[in-house]
């Protein structure tokens, strides 16, 4: 890629400039060009950039592709229904009781 002021990750509107940039500067890993600049933490997370970024860190290394270690990936936070947790507790506090009664039977013997 030849032209600094396209797009490598459209999540978090980062281009290819800005990626340079940071190489320059010495970093050198995916993880820490992904600290500063959120590449990789977008709703694709990193499926597109990535590689992208990964091939300029490897043309300005020196190192292979595979040599470098790609970001780390999480899942994406998803919502949980309040009732879904509340459900949760309510069996843990039925559970917590049985169990209770049963070691007070135990006790009775």
């Amino acid at each position: 890629m030849r032209d600094d002021n396209t797009i490598i990750c459209r999540c978090s509107d980062v281009s290819l400039a800005d990626v340079r940039n940071l190489i320059a500067e010495g970093y050198t890993s995916l993880d820490e060009i992904k600290r500063i600049t959120r590449i990789g933490m977008g709703p694709c997370q990193g499926k597109t950039c990535g590689l992208l970024v990964l091939r300029e860190i490897s043309l300005a290394t020196g190192k292979s592709m595979s040599e470098l270690k790609n970001h780390t990936n999480r899942p994406v936070a998803v919502g949980v229904k309040l009732g879904l947790i509340a459900k949760s507790q309510t069996e843990s506090e039925t559970t917590k009781s049985q169990e209770d009664e049963t070691k007070e039977e135990s006790h009775e013997k």
